[in-house]
């Protein structure tokens, strides 16, 4: 059955779920040309389709060995990407809370279509609204190069989606004036850029950062520079005019060579880079973050083990752990950069918040499926919010674990995330954030 609302240019017609949800895909937001700040859509007359996902940001492919499998639901990809889910109880005159999910995917993948991050189990048991944006990734959304592009475009694109759900969310059951935006990963590390933006001051009254890569900060200047000479010398020519097939090509390049050799050093070449607007310098950036803390609840934490996901298999750790007694040393290797990467900057980021008068909680996720290598890592956690069966069925990070096992954790992940978003706290038994205090574990 057919819904349709007027909201954004126009009216849009959605659909309504087998569960009795009401679905809109592919929702225009914004639009952009290469290299440019996204504006405002056109209007347009009629009633335009939105039962259909939108195109998603150029990427490379999904690797099929990766902790998370591979997704479902993975429509073509586009330049014109600034598109949006809504998933809602009902488009009525209710004011529902907003969730706002930022995908991660290093900067480079990921997508609102992508079937692990269905928002559906949230909505039907929270009674909640659920936006999924896109925005520009890779050297599309993060190329810093003096002339020809500014860098942080893709941080430019979500705050262009906050905007639009606060002018729009009301059309679809939603508050605007309840919004939490959630975030795990890359979309996680870009709460953080936003919660020092005077342009988002309003746009979200909580935020949920789910193994945000503190560790990483913002680009600075020389290595901006450096990420921009590797993708100019693959690129061969002018980045404002080659395709974007060759633009993925010569950013693949890029982040081979920048990961150096093994591949060990995974920190994203593409992300969000200081003195580049709206972004600050890193040292003003590090105080500006926390500078509204009393106007956004935060709950932020990491899993247990973030580093497995990123290094266990890589071909330099095979290696060293074929020699005799090596197996110690390498776990706490990924101990270390686990803590140096996610644990201890989310921890400081919640010092700092709770310092400025913030009300914060934090936790540690440590499940790990029974026959997976990567235990607790990064990404572990999301199969309990997101998606269904289906999408993870064949996770790698799940491995050996029944989906009936996961389903009483889950309910229970999802209400203190619900809980969180109508009230500011995930559950009564959860104390605040305090320094020196130990994270609420998780299960």
């Amino acid at each position: 059955m057919d819904t349709v609302v007027a909201a954004g240019g126009g009216k849009i017609r959605g659909f309504v779920t087998g569960d009795g949800l009401a679905e809109f895909r592919g929702i225009p937001f914004a639009r952009a040309s290469r290299f440019a700040p996204p504006e405002p859509v056109e209007p347009w007359t009629g009633v335009r389709d939105a039962t259909r996902h939108g195109p998603v940001s150029p990427q490379p492919p999904v690797r099929p060995d990766g902790v998370m499998g591979v997704p479902r639901d993975v429509p073509g990809q586009d330049e014109d990407c600034l598109n949006l889910t809504v998933l809602t109880p009902a488009a009525d005159d209710r004011r529902r809370p907003v969730l706002v999910w930022l995908h991660g995917g290093a900067y480079v993948t990921g997508a609102n279509s992508f079937g692990f991050y269905g928002g559906h189990r949230l909505v039907t048991e929270g009674d909640v609204v659920f936006v999924a944006p896109n925005y520009r990734l890779g050297a599309l959304g993060y190329l810093r190069l003096p002339g020809v592009a500014p860098g942080n475009l893709g941080l430019l694109d979500q705050l262009a989606a906050l905007r639009w759900v606060r002018d729009n969310a009301a059309a679809f059951g939603g508050d605007p004036d309840d919004v939490t935006v959630v975030g795990q990963s890359a979309g996680a590390h870009s709460i953080a850029c936003l919660m020092a933006l005077p342009e988002a001051r309003g746009l979200f009254h909580r935020a949920v950062l789910q193994s945000a890569p503190l560790g990483l900060k913002l680009a600075g200047a020389r290595a901006a520079a450096r990420t921009a000479r590797l993708f100019t010398a693959a690129l061969g020519r002018d980045p404002r005019t080659a395709p974007v097939e060759e633009i993925l090509r010569a950013q693949e390049e890029t982040i081979v060579k920048a990961a150096g050799p093994g591949g060990l050093y995974s920190v994203p070449p593409f992300s969000p880079a200081a003195d580049a607007a709206p972004l600050p310098g890193v040292t003003q950036w590090l105080s500006q973050r926390a500078r509204f803390a009393p106007e956004v609840d935060v709950l932020i934490g990491t899993t247990a083990a973030e580093m497995n996901s990123f290094l266990t298999g890589k071909p330099g750790i095979v290696q060293l752990e074929r020699f005799p007694g090596t197996a110690h040393a390498v776990a706490a290797v990924k101990a270390g950069i686990t803590r140096w990467m996610f644990g201890g900057p989310s921890r400081a980021f919640a010092d700092q918040l709770a310092a400025r008068g913030g009300r914060v909680y934090s936790y540690v996720f440590d499940w790990g499926a029974p026959d997976s290598p990567y235990g607790a890592g990064h990404c572990v956690d999301l199969p309990f919010l997101l998606g269904d069966e289906v999408s993870w069925r064949d996770a790698p990070m799940l491995a050996g674990a029944e989906w009936a096992s996961l389903t009483e954790l889950g309910r229970e992940l999802r209400s203190a995330w619900l809980s969180f978003a109508r009230t500011g706290a995930p559950s009564p038994g959860w104390p605040r954030h305090a320094p020196k205090r130990a994270p609420h574990h998780l299960p």
